[in-house]
């Protein structure tokens, strides 16, 4: 689900913390060494992120949050805030060379890491860990 969160809407909110649970604690953040990833450059996306990205000829960034049940991938358009809001169920990730392209549903964001590679596959590996914990467990995953 995309979003606009420039300004505050407590129904939008409510959204997001029942896609992707609420944010984590403090203490949680500390124990787990951080929740957001460095600054990732945007190589590619979907026609309706690439709509709003590209009003303008700045360089393309974003950012990535984990959440107790799936990620937030916020990026700025002008001077409006966008998140995609990507439950782990739905997650899909490619890691192709030195990018990563996001699925969900119809939207996706492929990143490229060559500058930072230590740090993002450190922050993906921990991303890795999370959906594992929040994917239940099928009796069918066995076969």
């Amino acid at each position: 689900m995309l979003y606009n969160i420039s300004y505050k809407d407590l129904k939008i909110e409510r959204e997001i913390n029942e896609l992707v649970g609420k944010p984590f604690t403090i203490l949680e953040n500390i124990k787990k060494g951080g929740i957001g990833s460095p600054k990732l450059f945007i190589t590619r996306c979907s026609s309706t992120i690439y709509d709003l990205l590209h009003v303008n000829n700045s360089v393309k960034f974003c950012n990535i949050e984990l959440r107790p049940k799936g990620i937030i991938i916020g990026f700025q358009s002008r001077l409006d805030i966008y998140v995609l809001v990507i439950p782990y169920y739905k997650l899909v990730l490619f890691k192709p060379g030195n990018s990563i392209t996001f699925h969900v549903d119809h939207h996706y964001i492929s990143v490229d890491y060559s500058k930072n590679t230590k740090n993002i596959e450190s922050f993906i590996k921990k991303m890795e860990v999370e959906k594992l914990k929040a994917t239940p467990y099928s009796p069918l995953d066995a076969y």
